[in-house]
């Protein structure tokens, strides 16, 4: 059977652990082809209410 050659730091065990981290960041963002306001891709437009060219929702007066 097969053992560990050294003890592995706790530094260095946290750090593969906390790997799932790096992989979080800003979200991507395309451009709403009606209104031209930045929205996330795959997703109706929060400012007008369209996605792929129809109307979803009446967005709310804010």
């Amino acid at each position: 059977m097969a053992n560990p050659r050294r003890k592995i730091s706790k530094s260095k065990r946290d750090k593969r652990r906390a790997s799932w981290m790096s992989d979080l960041s800003n979200p991507s963002l395309s451009v709403c082809p009606n209104c031209g306001e930045p929205k996330q891709p795959h997703r109706a437009c929060m400012n007008c209410g369209y996605y792929k060219g129809q109307k979803v929702f009446t967005p709310s007066e804010s």
